[in-house]
């Protein structure tokens, strides 16, 4: 490779975002360069990391629109119902696909699954470059474009940089754009287990004193939990036998679907908030992570990500159609005004939620469930909050609403 590399986007973090971004960006005709710390290689192993994303129905027609959804779909698994139920209450709150349509409200799919369909569709696009492992050093930010200077002594020259490095995004930071984050004391333990009884495509949230427990359906008799316990008690329970462990889940989610057992490893991750002070600064915008993170209650971090994604990728597409400059400020603003009210109203659902039903508060607790309830009973109510679950209400951007960029 040359010491100069010439592009019109170049994307410093080739995760699920970063390189999602790439893809669309490419599928248009947009040069675009995605630079990884990550070996492909690694990336797409078969190896499991605990992690299995909530793909909504939007989302999915997002993927389906950039040719991915294709290398997912066999291996996802439909989400036909949601069943909330909070603790021991026999009050509950029940979603069927069924009120609003023939379409999933969603799938579950493991991450590799979707690693292996972003990196597999490299080949098909020309216009996408992917340079790994390698990182950014030092990131340029001038009046007509960025220079991206690499670990290995190589540059990269454009005229946008998109930050996609994560929640600790150094780019994020050297640009000095601040964040407002907190911890919420919290840890996802996350692992797949087996069931005795058949998932049915139902997903089920479980809201406990603790935090809430996820049970996602995965192809087969197989779920994968997503289990946000207290930060000091999380190391006791990793610390089980697969058989304490397995019972101790158990015990959390109840018998509906008979005893349930872990299969594999487990993983933690701490769980915080985290929402950028603003989203772009010159010739720079912040997708997924680096612009924020949220609690992973209801499963939409990754469609938050991706509606970042298909947001930026429409603002640049139709500005270098126009024959604009696609890192002007007026250009990234529309992105930012676009995404902000998105992000800050699931924020504030996913964090207020979290706080309301980790508590065992006995009369908030008759509350909240009389409100499960209320909603249950009330048809239209519940059919426009399964379209918010289902990301198919307010601003969408294109691919979202199932047509080209």
């Amino acid at each position: 490779m040359a010491d100069v590399l010439k592009s019109d986007v170049v994307v410093v973090g080739g995760g699920l975002v970063g390189l999602s971004l790439g893809h669309a960006l490419a599928s248009a005709g947009i040069e675009t360069a995605v630079v990884d710390r990550e070996a492909p290689a690694v990336a797409a192993n078969d190896a499991y990391d605990g992690r299995a994303f909530a793909i909504a129905y939007g989302s999915r027609r997002v993927l389906e629109g950039l040719g991915l959804w294709q290398e997912m779909g066999p291996h996802a698994a439909a989400i036909l119902d949601i069943r909330v139920t909070d603790g021991p209450s026999t009050l509950f709150l029940h979603y069927d696909h069924r009120e609003v349509g023939d379409e999933p409200l969603g799938h579950i799919v493991e991450s590799r699954f979707v690693r292996r369909a972003l990196l597999g569709r490299l080949p098909d696009r020309p216009r996408l470059k992917l340079i790994a492992p390698e990182s950014v050093t030092r990131l340029e930010r001038g009046r007509s474009g960025v220079v991206a200077h690499l670990a290995k002594g190589r540059r990269i020259e454009a005229r946008l940089a998109v930050a996609a490095d994560g929640r600790n995004s150094p780019i994020r930071r050297a640009a000095g754009i601040g964040a407002m984050e907190w911890g919420y004391a919290q840890t996802a333990i996350v692992c797949t287990v087996a069931l005795n009884r058949p998932h049915e495509s139902v997903a089920h949230e479980r809201f406990l004193p603790a935090g809430p427990f996820a049970l996602l359906p995965l192809p087969g008799d197989f779920a994968s939990i997503v289990w946000a316990e207290r930060s000091e008690v999380a190391p006791t329970m990793l610390a089980l036998d697969d058989v304490e462990f397995s019972a101790t889940m158990t015990r959390r989610f109840g018998e509906a679907l008979g005893p349930l057992r872990v299969v594999g490893r487990r993983w933690a991750y701490p769980l915080g908030l985290l929402i950028a002070e603003r989203f772009t600064a010159d010739r720079l915008a912040l997708v997924g992570d680096a612009a924020h993170a949220i609690h992973p209650l209801a499963g939409q971090g990754l469609n938050l990500a991706i509606r970042d994604v298909a947001a930026l990728a429409e603002v640049i597409v139709d500005s270098k159609r126009l024959g604009l400059d696609i890192g002007a400020a007026d250009v990234l603003d529309r992105y930012a005004s676009w995404r902000h009210l998105d992000t800050l109203a699931l924020l504030a659902v996913t964090d207020g939620l979290n706080r309301l039903f980790s508590n065992d508060v006995g009369p908030v607790r008759l509350i909240r469930d009389l409100g499960l309830a209320a909603v249950n009973r009330l048809p239209a109510l519940k059919r426009l909050f399964m379209h918010h679950a289902m990301g198919t209400v307010g601003d969408l951007p294109r691919l979202a609403r199932g047509e080209a960029l």
